[in-house]
């Protein structure tokens, strides 16, 4: 299935209620699955991957198929870990190409018996549910906080606690205090000094909770804001004091495209002013590389050039981004170099040769791709998306908002 995305004018106006964020749901599944909670989750997000999450959660079956929800895949590793049964876990071809090793390397230090049922360090899993037992773990803070964020939402539930020493450059570390903060609000206690987490184990209280909207999804509007010529734009349910380490675009945003956010009530409404433009866009996203793929597009599309750094876990993701942003947007005639291992570059130049008119946009099973291509629309005549379901994975909503707005969709 292809997308042919147009816009008549730049000018973007009206509301949009963004979706739930998924990071938030995927995390407070698992803590309201160890705290017994009574209370169902308000505002859960309606994402493929939380739906899968949900799915498993709630299943009369010991065998999951968790798709290409990679999230779902660590925080279940960890969980079914310790759930008393035999389990196996598996997903779809992308997801059999996607490391899991370190993970079951430190959940088998805890005394976990999980097994590789085709290549190994990397799913399909079997997982025999067991006791485990706390210690302390020495574990790569480079590769995946996602790997982090699992053994911390088990450890208050582990004997004897559990101690995380955090070996090189900690990466998407707002993901990692975004989890706290949430086991906080259900009561359990942390330390962290320097890259050392400590958890004893204690009991998750069930406390009420209701799911904020989500940062990562913002950014595309951000973006579409961005390139526009006039904007006057709410998103509904958005807040900008957020435990999302995404909501740090809102300063990028103000600071480098001139778009003002303001709180009105549960909601953010965004205008533009007249910025200096940036000659050279510098930006890490080590703390939140999932907005990388919108800021690639949106400097391209504005033609500013940039260096990025912090993008060393793109390449682990739905696909390889990286790779993923150097093909695609050399059909705008932008060639993306790799300076070093997890950076990303362009010097602004343009080679008219290689341009394609209409642009057609693939997306490698990978959700975030669609969504930040879809915004080069504003200025760009045409842009197809193939496989345009692919956005169901975070943000289903996705194209029917557009329309709100003036994009047409065919």
């Amino acid at each position: 299935m292809q997308y042919t995305i147009t816009k008549e004018d730049k000018i973007l106006k009206g509301e949009i209620t963004l979706p739930s964020s998924k990071s938030i749901s995927n995390r407070i599944l698992i803590i309201n699955s160890l705290s017994y909670s009574p209370y169902e989750i308000e505002n859960l997000s309606d994402s493929d991957d939380t739906r899968v999450m949900e799915a498993v959660l709630n299943a009369n079956t010991n065998h999951f198929d968790i798709g290409h929800a990679g999230t779902a895949m660590r925080f279940l590793t960890a969980f079914l870990s310790k759930i008393a049964g035999e389990w196996t876990i598996t997903g779809s071809e992308r997801m059999r190409q996607r490391p899991i090793g370190i993970l079951v390397d430190a959940l088998r230090k805890l005394g976990a018996s999980i097994e590789y049922t085709e290549n190994e360090g990397f799913p399909p899993l079997k997982i025999l549910g067991t006791s485990l037992k706390g210690g302390v773990l020495e574990l790569d803070g480079s590769v995946s906080s996602q790997y982090i964020s699992a053994l911390l939402m088990i450890a208050p539930t582990i004997p004897g606690g559990l101690t995380l020493k955090l070996l090189n450059q900690v990466t998407s570390k707002p993901y990692i205090e975004l989890t706290l903060n949430l086991m906080k609000q259900f009561g359990i206690r942390h330390s962290w000094n320097g890259n050392e987490i400590r958890i004893n184990e204690q009991t998750y209280n069930p406390v009420k909770f209701s799911v904020e909207a989500d940062w990562s999804g913002a950014s595309y509007w951000y973006a579409m804001a961005a390139l526009s010529i006039e904007c006057d734009l709410l998103l509904k349910g958005l807040r900008l004091q957020s435990l999302q380490g995404d909501a740090a675009q809102s300063v990028w945003f103000e600071n480098y495209f001139g778009i003002q956010s303001k709180q009105v009530g549960n909601d953010v409404r965004l205008t533009k002013k007249e910025v200096p433009e940036p000659k050279l866009l510098e930006l890490d996203f080590i703390e939140n590389p999932d907005i990388a793929q919108t800021f690639a597009v949106l400097a391209v599309c504005q033609k500013i050039p940039f260096h990025f750094k912090g993008l060393t876990t793109l390449k682990i993701k739905e696909t390889n981004r990286i790779l993923a942003l150097q093909t695609e947007l050399s059909k705008f005639g932008a060639i993306l170099t790799e300076p070093a291992d997890g950076e990303l570059a362009w010097d602004g130049t343009f080679d008219t040769f290689l341009a394609n008119r209409p642009t057609v946009i693939e997306t490698y099973h990978d959700h975030r791709m669609a969504l930040a291509f879809a915004t080069a629309a504003v200025v760009y005549p045409v842009i197809i998306i193939n496989d345009p379901d692919v956005i169901t994975k975070s943000y289903p909503a996705y194209w029917e908002d557009l329309k709100k707005v003036g994009f047409s969709i065919e």
